[in-house]
């Protein structure tokens, strides 16, 4: 019943914090420099049509009334159409996300896989040659701007030795997973595979050295608290010891980061996208940004902070589940 009761006033928190993004979304665009219709009427446009225009889109209305009016229309479902193309932002929006989240989640897999092993590693080898290495990737990872790494990758391991595709998403994890069912073919998964490995590492990068860190510090802060030398001198394993009791502790606050840093992923994948011509919602609003497309980039903008909390209503029930006591607090 705590625990239910927990993860219900974190949900009702996270209504009020989308509510809060979709208001401050909402007056980005009285706020903003340049009016909508300067990029939706003609560069000759004669001051009736520039009105006309205004009063179709509903731009000429007060801006209670608009506010109203685009929160009921939230929650219906619809997020308005773009200016630009006329199609229905929430259809551009949604076909958008799932390159996103392929590419989100396909970064933490990378990170996770590579950080914790490194961090217990480098943890359990103090002072060693192996807790060098992984110090020193971490300071690597952390200092390496994004961008460059990115194109980095591209040159040597694709231009250079060929390894990998340039740019692109030909094929989603779930058609190539579909194919792989339906027709027996791993060409699609292959595929898959081959286009998503140079952006999965690149957005990886600085979240692999950050979980290292985490990893490397709360692991040496388990080892040397009193119930893992009461562990030792009762004589059990020293594997049971470190990766049942010390690591179990220290992935509590790994798992919060975690998830924090897979909502940063989803909404801060902008460069790598653009780098690796990646078909995700961050090049959809950095096109929608240059062409004033306000609906469009209010509704990506509120796919991304509902995102966000989705994702750290997830951290909250897995972290009541590891600790209960957060819930009784």
């Amino acid at each position: 019943m705590a625990t239910g009761r927990f993860l219900l006033k974190r949900a009702l928190q996270g209504v009020f914090v989308i509510w809060g993004v979709v208001t401050v979304v909402f007056l980005l665009r009285f706020v903003t420099p340049g009016n909508p219709i300067t990029f939706v009427a003609p560069l000759d446009a004669s001051q009736a049509l520039r009105q006309q225009i205004a009063a179709e889109l509903g731009l000429n209305r007060p801006i209670y009334v608009q506010y109203v009016d685009y929160l009921a229309s939230l929650l219906q479902g619809d997020m308005g159409y773009s200016y630009i193309s006329g199609t229905a932002a929430s259809t551009r929006i949604f076909n958008r996300l799932p390159a996103t989240l392929e590419l989100a989640i396909a970064a933490t897999v990378v990170a996770v896989c590579l950080s914790i092993p490194l961090g217990v590693v480098s943890a359990t080898h103090r002072h060693q040659p192996a807790d060098y290495g992984a110090t020193g990737f971490s300071l690597a990872g952390i200092s390496t701007p994004n961008f460059w790494l990115g194109i980095m990758l591209v040159l040597v391991f694709a231009v250079q030795f060929g390894l990998f595709p340039t740019s692109r998403r030909v094929v989603g994890f779930l058609p190539a997973i579909e194919m792989l069912f339906t027709e027996g073919s791993v060409d699609g998964l292959v595929t898959w595979l081959a286009h998503i490995t140079l952006p999965a590492i690149t957005l990886g990068t600085y979240f692999t050295a950050l979980i290292t860190r985490l990893t490397r510090s709360g692991m040496l802060d388990e080892l040397g608290k009193t119930y893992i030398r009461a562990s030792r001198a009762k004589g059990l394993p020293e594997t049971l010891v470190r990766y049942k009791h010390a690591l179990r502790n220290t992935l509590i606050p790994v798992i919060t980061v975690v998830g924090l840093q897979l909502g940063t992923l989803i909404g801060g994948a902008v460069i790598t996208e653009a780098v690796f011509a990646w078909p995700g919602l961050g090049t959809l609003v950095i096109n929608a940004i240059n062409a004033r497309d306000w609906p469009m980039i209010q509704g990506s903008l509120i796919v991304i902070g509902a995102g966000f909390v989705i994702v750290n209503l997830l951290v909250d029930a897995l972290y009541a589940s590891l600790n209960p006591q957060v819930a009784n607090e």
